[in-house]
Protein backbone atom coordinates (compact mmCIF):
# COMPACT_ATOMS: atom_id res chain seq x y z
CA UNK A 1 0.00 0.00 0.00
CA UNK A 2 1.40 3.34 -0.84
CA UNK A 3 1.72 5.75 1.68
CA UNK A 4 1.41 9.48 1.17
CA UNK A 5 3.99 12.06 2.47
CA UNK A 6 3.36 15.01 4.50
CA UNK A 7 3.83 17.14 1.01
CA UNK A 8 0.85 14.79 -0.58
CA UNK A 9 -1.56 15.15 1.72
CA UNK A 10 -1.11 18.97 1.81
CA UNK A 11 -1.98 18.91 -2.01
CA UNK A 12 -4.72 16.46 -1.67
CA UNK A 13 -6.25 19.43 1.41
CA UNK A 14 -5.63 22.15 -0.70
CA UNK A 15 -7.09 20.59 -3.99
CA UNK A 16 -10.23 19.34 -1.23
CA UNK A 17 -10.50 23.14 -0.33
CA UNK A 18 -10.87 24.39 -4.32
CA UNK A 19 -14.13 25.50 -4.57
CA UNK A 20 -14.81 25.98 -0.96
CA UNK A 21 -17.38 28.82 0.01
CA UNK A 22 -14.61 31.57 0.47
CA UNK A 23 -16.78 34.19 -0.40
CA UNK A 24 -19.57 32.69 1.97
CA UNK A 25 -16.79 32.29 4.75
CA UNK A 26 -15.06 35.46 5.15
CA UNK A 27 -18.49 37.33 4.87
CA UNK A 28 -19.56 34.75 7.83
CA UNK A 29 -16.04 35.44 9.67
CA UNK A 30 -16.11 39.26 9.71
CA UNK A 31 -20.14 39.55 10.29
CA UNK A 32 -19.23 37.19 13.47
CA UNK A 33 -15.90 39.21 14.78
CA UNK A 34 -17.68 42.51 14.06
CA UNK A 35 -20.92 40.81 16.34
CA UNK A 36 -18.16 39.98 18.89
CA UNK A 37 -16.65 43.73 19.13
CA UNK A 38 -19.49 45.03 19.44
CA UNK A 39 -20.72 42.78 22.65
CA UNK A 40 -17.33 43.35 23.86
CA UNK A 41 -17.38 46.75 23.89
CA UNK A 42 -20.96 46.84 25.38
CA UNK A 43 -19.57 44.58 28.12
CA UNK A 44 -17.07 46.92 28.88
CA UNK A 45 -13.69 45.33 27.07
CA UNK A 46 -12.64 47.24 23.86
CA UNK A 47 -10.09 44.10 23.02
CA UNK A 48 -9.87 42.76 19.31
CA UNK A 49 -8.23 40.05 20.25
CA UNK A 50 -11.52 37.58 20.90
CA UNK A 51 -13.17 38.63 17.84
CA UNK A 52 -10.74 38.70 15.48
CA UNK A 53 -9.53 34.59 16.69
CA UNK A 54 -13.36 34.05 16.62
CA UNK A 55 -13.22 35.24 12.77
CA UNK A 56 -10.81 33.60 11.56
CA UNK A 57 -11.93 30.09 13.32
CA UNK A 58 -15.32 30.75 11.67
CA UNK A 59 -13.54 31.26 8.53
CA UNK A 60 -11.60 28.16 8.67
CA UNK A 61 -14.34 26.38 9.61
CA UNK A 62 -16.86 27.60 6.81
CA UNK A 63 -14.63 27.23 4.17
CA UNK A 64 -13.37 23.44 5.22
CA UNK A 65 -16.72 22.03 5.90
CA UNK A 66 -18.11 23.62 3.06
CA UNK A 67 -15.59 21.95 0.58
CA UNK A 68 -16.17 18.27 1.60
CA UNK A 69 -19.84 18.81 1.98
CA UNK A 70 -20.53 18.09 -1.56
CA UNK A 71 -17.68 15.56 -2.56
CA UNK A 72 -19.52 14.83 -5.55
CA UNK A 73 -19.54 18.70 -7.06
CA UNK A 74 -16.21 20.21 -8.94
CA UNK A 75 -13.89 18.40 -11.52
CA UNK A 76 -12.24 14.60 -11.06
CA UNK A 77 -9.31 16.36 -9.04
CA UNK A 78 -11.20 18.00 -6.31
CA UNK A 79 -13.69 15.21 -6.69
CA UNK A 80 -11.29 12.90 -5.97
CA UNK A 81 -9.69 15.02 -3.34
CA UNK A 82 -12.83 15.53 -1.28
CA UNK A 83 -13.24 11.95 -1.18
CA UNK A 84 -10.02 11.54 0.35
CA UNK A 85 -10.65 14.20 2.91
CA UNK A 86 -13.70 12.19 3.93
CA UNK A 87 -11.95 8.49 3.84
CA UNK A 88 -9.13 10.92 6.20
CA UNK A 89 -10.68 13.57 8.18
CA UNK A 90 -7.78 13.87 10.97
CA UNK A 91 -5.65 13.96 8.56
CA UNK A 92 -7.44 16.71 5.95
CA UNK A 93 -8.43 18.49 9.48
CA UNK A 94 -5.02 19.36 10.19
CA UNK A 95 -4.57 21.38 7.46
CA UNK A 96 -7.57 23.98 7.96
CA UNK A 97 -6.32 24.33 11.70
CA UNK A 98 -2.70 24.79 11.14
CA UNK A 99 -3.46 27.52 8.49
CA UNK A 100 -6.40 29.02 11.01
CA UNK A 101 -4.03 28.84 14.05
CA UNK A 102 -1.24 30.56 11.99
CA UNK A 103 -3.44 32.88 11.24
CA UNK A 104 -4.62 33.30 14.97
CA UNK A 105 -0.85 33.67 16.37
CA UNK A 106 0.07 37.59 15.08
CA UNK A 107 -3.07 38.56 15.94
CA UNK A 108 -2.62 37.02 19.81
CA UNK A 109 1.02 38.47 19.58
CA UNK A 110 0.44 41.65 18.65
CA UNK A 111 -3.08 42.54 20.60
CA UNK A 112 -3.11 40.68 23.39
CA UNK A 113 0.33 41.19 24.76
CA UNK A 114 0.77 37.54 26.85
CA UNK A 115 4.03 37.25 25.09
CA UNK A 116 5.13 34.69 22.39
CA UNK A 117 4.35 31.93 24.24
CA UNK A 118 0.90 32.89 25.66
CA UNK A 119 0.53 33.79 22.00
CA UNK A 120 1.61 30.25 20.75
CA UNK A 121 -0.70 28.63 23.84
CA UNK A 122 -4.02 30.89 22.90
CA UNK A 123 -3.30 29.77 18.66
CA UNK A 124 -2.88 26.25 19.70
CA UNK A 125 -5.96 25.84 21.73
CA UNK A 126 -7.86 27.79 18.50
CA UNK A 127 -6.08 25.45 15.80
CA UNK A 128 -7.24 22.04 18.37
CA UNK A 129 -11.07 23.02 18.25
CA UNK A 130 -11.13 23.85 14.74
CA UNK A 131 -9.71 20.80 13.98
CA UNK A 132 -11.48 18.86 16.16
CA UNK A 133 -14.93 20.38 15.18
CA UNK A 134 -13.57 20.10 11.11
CA UNK A 135 -12.66 16.30 12.14
CA UNK A 136 -15.84 15.86 13.32
CA UNK A 137 -17.98 17.26 10.97
CA UNK A 138 -15.94 15.36 7.60
CA UNK A 139 -16.54 12.20 10.20
CA UNK A 140 -20.58 12.89 9.85
CA UNK A 141 -19.95 13.68 5.75
CA UNK A 142 -17.94 10.59 5.56
CA UNK A 143 -21.29 8.54 3.89
CA UNK A 144 -21.97 11.35 1.25
CA UNK A 145 -18.49 10.05 0.21
CA UNK A 146 -19.05 6.45 -0.16
CA UNK A 147 -22.32 6.96 -2.46
CA UNK A 148 -19.91 8.56 -4.38
CA UNK A 149 -17.35 6.44 -4.75
CA UNK A 150 -17.73 3.47 -7.71
CA UNK A 151 -18.73 0.23 -6.75
CA UNK A 152 -16.73 -1.96 -5.48
CA UNK A 153 -14.06 0.33 -3.44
Amino acid sequence: MNELTRRDEMSLAGAALRGAPWKTAAITGAAASAASFVMAIIAGEASLTGPMSLGIGLFALISAIGAIRRPETGDRVTRQARLWALRHPWRFSLYPALGAATLMYPVQLILDGEGVFGAALDSLQGGVLIYLITALMALTFRGRGQRSLPHGR
